[in-house]
């Protein structure tokens, strides 16, 4: 009877180190995942499946697909394997945590949000927002999809962090420090928003004679001008602002908790943030070729994970120094 318990505890320790290896994969998969959806806008092979969902062209398997075919249901592919990775994830939280850890509650918010975000792909598909559709719509729902995204990568960070044994994120109590870093998340997912409305316009907007800068603005504000081709400037203005009081948030955190992770995730920060604007001027100066836009949204969902880890390694720190001060 004890050779068997001895069996099971070394089962269950086996299948703990494989949580956070998981969770890992999952949350790198997911950043491939998005990269990919981008190259089904750029190629605008958002039409590849007609407006079936999920069926493509009212079928499981595409008979002879075209190449805008193969691109869009590769992606439905891609993004239903992060919905099985996401299952698994929740399975195996299950199976090595105990009742209440974290891991579970990340595992199983990251589920729902996958879930979430095969439902915005399909209202995309099935209300024709897609390929080269101008409705105005489209651009609300491609913020939405935006943010959802940021959201997911957001919550498998935490889940490998929870299943990696990292403390738990409590936001009661944190103070000016919580407020202020919640304040730059919700700056940089509001910047991700219009970017994404941005990239849309750049994709169906670009002028025809390719001008940039003065000329661009000029025509996005004539008076036949659609609303996504006025709202692409608000993403520019948006990014000086939000990349500012990033900035300074990595300096007012290091001074208040100087801790080696805070230290570290703040100077990360501050690099992607750079990168991330030569990538945005080179962007304009390109006139958006997709691979640039490629690499720019990269870009984005590594600053949004590393603006995370700072955000958690600060909070973490802060009720952790907290505590031992009091006890002090």
């Amino acid at each position: 009877m004890s050779g068997t318990l001895k069996a099971s505890a070394q089962t269950g320790a086996g299948l703990g180190l494989w949580l956070p290896r998981l969770a890992w994969a999952a949350l790198a998969y997911n950043v491939l995942v998005i990269l990919w959806g981008a190259v089904v806008r750029i190629t605008g092979a958002g039409a590849g499946c007609g407006d079936h969902w999920p069926l493509c062209n009212g079928v499981v398997v595409p008979q002879s697909p075209t190449l805008h075919t193969v691109i869009e249901f590769s992606h439905r592919l891609t993004s239903g394997a992060s919905g099985l990775l996401a299952i698994a994830l929740v399975a195996l939280a299950f199976a090595v945590t105990g009742k209440g850890h974290p891991a579970r509650f990340g595992a199983l918010l990251t589920l729902g949000l996958i879930i979430l975000e095969g439902l915005v792909g399909g209202v995309q598909v099935l209300l024709g927002l897609t390929a080269q559709s101008t409705d105005p719509a489209r651009g609300f729902v491609q913020g939405i999809h935006l943010a959802n995204t940021f959201a997911l990568l957001g919550a498998l960070l935490l889940t490998a962090l929870w299943a990696s044994g990292q403390p738990l994120l409590r936001l009661r109590g944190q103070g000016r420090a919580g407020a202020l870093s919640a304040a730059g998340l919700v700056l940089l997912l509001i910047l991700g928003m219009a970017g994404a409305v941005t990239a849309l316009g750049d994709l169906l907007f670009l002028p025809a004679d390719g001008s940039v800068g003065i000329g661009t603005v000029k025509h996005d504000y004539a008076a036949t001008a659609s609303i996504i081709e006025k709202l692409r400037v608000v993403h520019p203005m948006l990014a000086v602002l939000t990349s500012a009081y990033l900035a300074w948030l990595g300096v007012w955190l290091r001074r208040l908790r100087p801790g080696a992770e805070v230290l570290r995730w703040s100077g990360v920060l501050w690099g992607l943030l750079v990168a991330q604007m030569l990538a945005g001027f080179a962007n304009i100066a390109l006139h958006a070729p997709g691979w640039m836009q490629l690499l720019h949204l990269l870009l984005a969902c590594l600053t949004w994970l590393a603006a995370v880890m700072l955000v958690y390694r600060a909070l973490t720190t802060l009720r952790v120094s907290s505590v031992s001060g009091a006890a002090a």
